[in-house]
C-alpha cells in the first residue's frame, strides 16, 4: 500500500512549460478571428449544455457575425441519430455514444464519427455529467485503488473488451484477477477475509461510462453487484416515487453507511450530506499518482474518472473541415470559449494541454 501522502489531490498541472493553477486559463490561447470572412449556417442537434452552447454561439458571433445557428436541442439522446441521418452539422452530446450509435454511424458512412471534447464534466453540480467517485464505509481503512483493482472488484472474467464496436481479445481477463475479499487489497486482521459487497448505478449513461473506463466496455459485473438509479431522477419507478428505496441516496445512507464491507461508485451530487461513507483516491495504474476527487483534480483531469462533454461531427478521414465549423470549434477550445464554461459554473473548462490536443483534431 502506498503512503497516505500519495493520496492527496494535485491542484496544480503542467501548462505552458511551468506549473499553473487548475483554474488558471491564461495558458489557453485567446481566439483570433480568421483573416478571411466566414459565413453560413451551423446546425446543432442534441444537448444545449444548460445554456452554454448558446453562450458559445453568442461569443463566436462577435468575431464572425456572418455565421448564424439553427439549433434543435432536446437532449443528448437526439445527437447521434441527427448526425447519422445528416440533419445536423454538429451533434453536442453530454456522454459517450452507445454501441448502437457508433455501429449505425459506421454502417452508414464507413468511418467513425469525430469526437471533440469541449469541456469536462462537473465535480458536484447536478445534471452536468459528474465524474465517478468511489466510496467505502467510513470504518474501512482503505485509502486508494487503481482502475485495474476497480475492474477486479466490480467486474468479472471476460473473453474480451469492446473497442468502439469491435470485441478485442487484448482486453480479456481471467477469474484470477477477480478481487472478492479486502485481504486481496492488502488489508489485514479482521478485514483479511471479509467479502467485498459491491454497489453502483443501474444501466444508464453513468454506468456506460464506468463500464468503458473500468470494465473495458464489458457487461459482466461481480456476482453480488447491486444497481440503483439516481434519486430524484426520471429513472425512479412509479411504485418507488415516494420511498425511492432503489435510489442511489437511499443505498448510500441505508446500505453502504451500515455495511463495513461495502464499496460503491456514484457521483458527488448523489452523495451530498450523507454520513458514514468516505471517498477514496484513484490512480490510472499502480505507478500512480493516487489522486483524491475534488473540483481541482477534476478540472485538471488528473483524477482518472472525469467525464467529458463532446461535440460529434461527420468528417471523412483526412478531409478538411468547413471553415465555419473549424472556426466555431476553435473558438470553443480557446481561452474565450473556455472562460464561458468557467463563468457558467456548471461544467469545467479544459486544461491548456488537453485543449491543445482537441484543437489538433481540427487541422
Amino acid at each position: 500500500m502506498r503512503s497516505s501522502f500519495a493520496c492527496f489531490a494535485f491542484t496544480l498541472l503542467a501548462a505552458g512549460g511551468g506549473w499553473a493553477r487548475a483554474d488558471d486559463l491564461s495558458s489557453l490561447p485567446a481566439y483570433a478571428a480568421p483573416t478571411e470572412k466566414v459565413t453560413g449556417v451551423i446546425r446543432n442537434f442534441g444537448n444545449g449544455y444548460a445554456g452554454v452552447l448558446k453562450k458559445w454561439e453568442q461569443g463566436f458571433q462577435k468575431f464572425c457575425p456572418d455565421v448564424s445557428f439553427a439549433d434543435t436541442l432536446p437532449t443528448s439522446d437526439a445527437a447521434f441519430p441527427a448526425l447519422i441521418t445528416g440533419v445536423t452539422d454538429l451533434a453536442p452530446d453530454g456522454s459517450e455514444p452507445a454501441l448502437t450509435e457508433t455501429l449505425a454511424f459506421f454502417e452508414v458512412y464507413g468511418y467513425h464519427a469525430t469526437a471533440i471534447t469541449v469541456a469536462s464534466g462537473t465535480y458536484d453540480v447536478e445534471g452536468h455529467s459528474p465524474g465517478m467517485v468511489i466510496f467505502v464505509n467510513e470504518k474501512n481503512p482503505l485509502t486508494h485503488l487503481t482502475l485495474a483493482q476497480l475492474d477486479g472488484i466490480f467486474g468479472a472474467e471476460r473473453t474480451g473488451g469492446l473497442r468502439g464496436f469491435q470485441w478485442s481479445p487484448e482486453d480479456a481477463r481471467g477469474p484470477e484477477k477477480n478481487i472478492r475479499t479486502w485481504g486481496q487489497l492488502g488489508l489485514t486482521g479482521e478485514w483479511a477475509d471479509k467479502s467485498i459487497q459491491t454497489y453502483g448505478h443501474a444501466p444508464s449513461g453513468a454506468s456506460r461510462f464506468f463500464q468503458w473506463m473500468v470494465l473495458k466496455n464489458s457487461e459482466k459485473w461481480a456476482p453480488n453487484y447491486r444497481g440503483y438509479v439516481e434519486s430524484g431522477s426520471k429513472m425512479i419507478g412509479e411504485s418507488d416515487k415516494t420511498a425511492q428505496r432503489l435510489g442511489i441516496r437511499s443505498m448510500l445512507a441505508n446500505e453502504l453507511a451500515h455495511d463495513s464491507g461495502g464499496i460503491a461508485w456514484t457521483i458527488m451530487p448523489q452523495a451530498k450530506d450523507i454520513t458514514g461513507i468516505k471517498p477514496i483516491a484513484l490512480a490510472a495504474d499502480e505507478r500512480g499518482p493516487f489522486v483524491a476527487p475534488s473540483r481541482d483534480s477534476f478540472q485538471a483531469r488528473t483524477y482518472p474518472l472525469v467525464r467529458s462533454i463532446y461535440i460529434y461531427l461527420n468528417r471523412k478521414p483526412s478531409a478538411p473541415l468547413e471553415p465555419k465549423l473549424r472556426e466555431f470549434l476553435q473558438f470553443i477550445l480557446s481561452r474565450d470559449g473556455q472562460q464561458i464554461v468557467a463563468d457558467d459554473g456548471g461544467f469545467l473548462p479544459l486544461p491548456a494541454s488537453f485543449a491543445a490536443g482537441q484543437r489538433a483534431k481540427l487541422n
